[in-house]
């Protein structure tokens, strides 16, 4: 009977260093945070400097972190075993993801159902109407505010859409490289992930490209109201992971260049690949309820 091999790896020092750039980052961004939003606070030192500082340490623990992982992947020191529980935990964190962008899925929800009708009137709350903003209409993108500042609503079939089109193409050709990846076709996978990392940036510039639109023509800001906190949270968020998966592709593109990963050892393509067809999914749930519905 065939013994399966179980790795256990070395004392490592990048969790804890880890931690440290973490609770940094944690810090200084509280800090600098306060600092933007209170005008009368004095100028502090744990501020904006500690917030970049523990951002760059955590990069840099991060990088040697995954450094070293990959030397042990590919120096076939990982088992089975080790590979059902990368994707488990794969799988949890994206699952923390799907929990994380349902909360502003439900605070928007939560404000276009339950707080507009509450505002204009609707049910018991004619009295609270009359007294706070008897002007107040309810609608939705709200494009005029309770205090009656107006801005103007994204529209759905400009760059929205455009962007729309480019992740699910990108999606489409993720796909295809990884048939290729199964069945070794090494020139077939690294042209069409080299086609999803250029669509992941074409959709950031376009996206930066509505943020300067949305900022300087439609009076559409962070300030606008609850419309324009959750429209920039959400698709600033989102922006984010994009970024990140991004990132993840061309790094993986990298090691297929190298000629890493084949047919059975392939789980770090594998999770980015996942990542990048969560990302398409949250953006599509995006597009219609923030930008079509």
């Amino acid at each position: 009977m065939a013994t399966e091999k179980y790795y256990v790896p070395e004392s490592s020092p990048w969790p804890l260093t880890a931690s440290m750039g973490l609770f940094l980052t944690a810090i200084g961004g509280a800090n600098f945070i306060q600092q933007s939003t209170m005008a009368d606070m004095e100028p502090s030192f744990f501020g904006k400097p500690l917030f970049f500082l523990g951002l760059t340490w955590l990069l840099v623990v991060i990088a040697l972190w995954w450094r070293d992982t990959v030397k042990e992947s590919v120096g076939g020191l990982h088992s089975n075993q080790l590979g059902g529980s990368y994707r488990q935990g794969m799988l949890w964190f994206i699952f923390s993801e799907v929990m994380f962008f349902a909360a502003f899925f439900g605070a928007m929800f939560y404000t276009r159902w339950l707080i507009l009708p509450w505002l204009s009137g609707e049910g018991s709350n004619a009295m609270t109407h009359e007294l706070l903003w008897p002007n107040f209409q309810a609608m939705w993108p709200l494009t005029v505010t309770p205090a009656g500042d107006t801005t103007q609503a994204m529209g759905a079939w400009g760059l929205p859409a455009i962007n729309t089109a480019i992740l699910l193409v990108s999606s489409i050709t993720l796909t295809i490289a990884h048939h290729a990846l199964l069945e070794g076709k090494r020139g077939t996978l690294i042209a069409f992930q080299a086609a999803t990392v250029v669509l992941g940036i074409i959709f950031l510039f376009l996206q930066v490209e509505e943020y300067i639109h949305a900022y300087t023509e439609l009076g559409l800001t962070l300030d606008a109201g609850i419309y324009g906190s959750l429209f920039f949270l959400l698709t600033g968020f989102h922006g984010a992971h994009v970024t990140i998966g991004t990132i993840f592709l061309f790094v993986t593109l990298l090691r297929v260049i190298k000629g890493h990963f084949d047919e059975e050892n392939n789980f770090a393509w594998e999770a980015g690949a996942w990542y990048w067809h969560f990302v398409d999914v949250v953006w599509l749930f995006l597009f219609i309820t923030v930008y079509w519905l």
